[in-house]
């Protein structure tokens, strides 16, 4: 996701300041306390159980998609291709953020190195990226399955697919590591504090005092316009069009199939970047650290284990292949158990 750019820090350190009030940390040595989820005790306990549920399903429900897709053979579109590549993400940008509370709940401390928390925030952020332009590409496809169903097969055959795929997981890299190679030449921060759950960017520069200007250009370039507002403004065209020949369509049971073709992923897209506003286009009055910190978690927690259940109720083809696998299981599980009841010894059953 990207991140909110914080005010202008009225509060530079000069070089006598410095000597007094900030805290030079090298990324071999220094060590940068989080304050964690929260900041009551008494709720530690069970939020910090609450995530760990939520991610375990995270995990259950996208390696679920996953293992669908890669088993039936009407999965093997463009579609579910794209889906694939954002289950991955959802796992991975869930556990590079999430496992900081559980190494913080289960050995009691606090503290991360200063390149661990510059690895931290350069994989999500990375993540982030990539999943607004694989959402990106996801509508695309949406928008030639459509609008160009007679030629769908020739736009988005295999060689497309995997490059728009590429594609969005390296320009995710390519855009963030200007940003990462500034973090990492930070040396002077206020203390060793951050009130977050894990390394986020925004903490990180107010804890800083070194001249942050460059950085924050660079975020508001990269970040707003190329990061965010370039996906967004691809993806609304692409519905545009899409929803301009929905409306060409005569027939009223033709129209509702259609659209629902791409209702889970314009869901997950509205969710999606409904947080993102939330949390980051907020009026500066309502921007404090505390609330930053639990529109965080749920961006990072609840989100994720969402879009695998938006993709398997909203979706005929991911429902259908999840039950007709449950019931083979029980059929095969129950003819088992009836013919060793029997005693009698037969072959292993398998259905292909």
């Amino acid at each position: 996701m990207v991140p909110k750019l914080p005010g202008e820090d009225k509060n530079i350190c000069s070089q006598s300041v410095l000597q007094t009030q900030c805290e030079n940390v090298s990324s071999n040595q220094g060590k940068i306390n989080n304050h964690g989820i929260t900041n009551v005790p008494m709720l530690r306990v069970p939020i910090s159980l609450l995530v760990l549920l939520i991610y375990l399903i995270t995990l259950g429900g996208n390696m679920t998609i996953l293992m669908l897709v890669c088993w039936d053979l009407k999965l093997h579109t463009p579609m579910y291709f794209f889906l694939c590549h954002l289950s991955v993400l959802d796992m991975m940008s869930s556990t590079a953020t999430l496992h900081r509370i559980f190494v913080n709940f289960f050995s009691g401390s606090n503290k991360i190195s200063v390149f661990s928390c510059m690895t931290q925030i350069f994989m999500f952020m990375t993540l982030a990226t990539d999943q607004l332009l694989l959402l990106t590409a996801m509508s695309f496809d949406r928008y030639v399955a459509i609008c160009y169903p007679m030629h769908y097969a020739m736009f988005m055959n295999r060689t497309v697919c995997t490059s728009l795929a590429i594609a969005s997981w390296l320009l995710g890299v390519v855009e963030i590591t200007p940003m990462f190679w500034t973090i990492s030449r930070f040396t002077c921060y206020r203390g060793n504090e951050i009130n977050h759950f894990s390394c986020d960017i925004i903490p990180l520069i107010k804890l800083s005092c070194n001249d942050t200007s460059f950085l924050k250009t660079y975020l508001l370039i990269e970040g707003y316009f190329v990061g965010f507002l370039c996906p967004f403004l691809l993806t609304f065209i692409s519905y545009v069009f899409i929803i301009i020949t929905i409306l060409k369509i005569r027939s009223n049971t033709g129209r509702r199939k259609t659209f629902y073709t791409c209702s889970s992923h314009l869901t997950v897209v509205i969710f999606l970047y409904a947080t993102l506003v939330i949390q980051y286009l907020r009026p500066n009055s309502a921007d404090t650290l505390e609330s930053n910190k639990l529109l965080s978690l749920f961006n990072t927690a609840a989100v994720p284990m969402l879009n695998p259940l938006i993709y398997s109720l909203k979706n005929k083809d991911i429902y259908d292949s999840a039950t007709a696998d449950c019931g083979s299981s029980i059929i095969i599980e129950f003819v088992r158990r009836d013919i060793s009841c029997q005693g009698e010894d037969v072959l292993p059953i398998r259905i292909s």
